[in-house]
């Protein structure tokens, strides 16, 4: 067998592997899920162990040839247990929504009841929306913001938890900006006996550099995604306590998955090494910052944002105050036309459909790893508002395009 390159044995896919490098290099992230990994994760995500079979556990593999896998597998443990303080850390879920699904098959019986918050709230698909797995086989109800404050609810999240009577509550969400109160959604889940999933696949990064709070230690189960704010390997990850550790393996291999995506546990392994270096609570810390400024700039332009602000990574935007003749879809493909990648969202009390909603989702992960700064991100915001307020307007796309090419040259990417 040669050892080829990939555009010597398919310039087709050489072609758009060299596209999307352009591309992320070219425009500016800003989708609040998406950060960039180093070029180390990269390798590590491309290497021999993309090769090997490890089905099992470090030290109880079900095939030979495992001493290597072992390895990198125990240190992305270790690590993980590091950075967010766990007893138990399983590493092999293959993104956020398998991580979930270890946790139902774990603790849950088809046809059990799940609380999470809605999804046009700032829910997520793996909480129990109904063309997903969870809303096909457990029984759903869901809490919401307040729809004046934009905050979440506690007080109705008690109530239905009363009513309802849960077997588990589902905190941590995809579009909620502000700090989460662990230990009052703990509270309500002590109260009906139920179990406390905090999925943290926006956030693991902001948690483990503790600029938010942790819910480890508080809630039953933390799940995360581990290539978000955290720039780790494409994937999830699972934590709990000691007493659920068998359990939980056991659901996610074999009860959910076969052999772990061993290329995708060592850039995990990387990542997470990168996030113990005292420079990574320095970047999440800017990533905050940098999302406080990009919201307080659009706010400046006339712009709404639910809940008036962020403490996180991300702003929501509600566009039907500022602008109410204009859908998150026609925003997102103007400022995507400019080189400003961010993605149309539902907002709480959504008179749209969820295929063209009324709000637009902007993080500042990948604008931070850039380098952006506040100013550098206020200057974003004032881009995307020009966009927005003139979104059919050729020239002013132009003159956008441009200045965003000039950011990209100055803030650079992969070389």
């Amino acid at each position: 067998m040669s050892y080829d390159t990939v555009r010597d044995v398919d310039p087709a896919v050489a072609d758009a592997l060299e596209g999307e490098r352009e591309r992320q290099n070219d425009t500016l992230a800003m989708i609040a899920s998406e950060n960039h990994v180093s070029e180390a994760v990269l390798e590590a995500q491309g290497s021999e162990l993309t090769n090997k079979y490890a089905e099992g556990y470090p030290g109880e593999r079900y095939y030979a040839g495992c001493e290597y896998a072992d390895e990198v597998e125990t240190l992305a443990i270790e690590r993980a247990k590091e950075l967010w303080g766990a007893e138990h850390v399983n590493v092999q879920p293959h993104s956020g929504t398998q991580a979930n699904m270890g946790v139902y098959l774990a603790m849950l019986d088809p046809g059990d009841r799940i609380l999470s918050l809605e999804l046009e709230h700032g829910g997520h698909l793996s909480h129990g929306h109904p063309a997903n797995f969870t809303g096909k086989t457990y029984e759903v109800e869901q809490y919401h913001v307040d729809a004046e404050t934009g905050y979440i609810d506690y007080e109705e999240l008690h109530e239905q938890a009363e009513a309802f009577q849960p077997d588990i509550i589902v905190s941590g969400y995809s579009a909620y900006p502000r700090d989460i109160e662990w230990e009052e959604i703990q509270r309500a889940a002590d109260a009906v006996d139920a179990y406390h999933l905090a999925d943290i696949a926006h956030i693991t990064g902001l948690v483990a550099a503790g600029v938010h709070s942790s819910p480890v230690g508080i809630a039953d189960f933390v799940t995360g995604s581990t290539h978000k704010t955290i720039r780790a390997g494409r994937g999830g990850i699972i934590m709990c306590d000691e007493e659920y550790a068998d359990a939980v393996d056991s659901a996610v291999f074999p009860g959910g998955q076969g052999g772990p995506l061993m290329h995708n546990v060592a850039g995990k392994a990387v990542g997470f090494e990168e996030a113990l270096e005292p420079e990574f609570d320095e970047y999440a810390r800017q990533v905050v910052d940098n999302a406080v400024a990009l919201g307080e700039q659009l706010q400046d332009h006339g712009f709404s944002l639910v809940s008036g602000g962020t403490d996180n990574h991300l702003v929501l935007v509600d566009l039907r105050d500022s602008h109410p003749d204009t859908t998150g879809k026609e925003a997102e493909a103007a400022l995507e036309e400019v080189g400003i990648v961010l993605n149309a969202n539902t907002v709480p009390g959504e008179t749209r459909s969820a295929f063209n909603p009324s709000g637009i989702r902007a993080g500042t992960p990948g604008i931070t790893t850039r380098g952006f700064d506040e100013e550098a991100t206020r200057e974003v915001a004032d881009l995307i508002a020009r966009v927005v307020d003139d979104h059919d307007d050729e020239d002013v796309k132009a003159e956008v395009a441009d200045r965003v090419a000039e950011l990209t040259d100055e803030f650079t990417l992969y070389e």
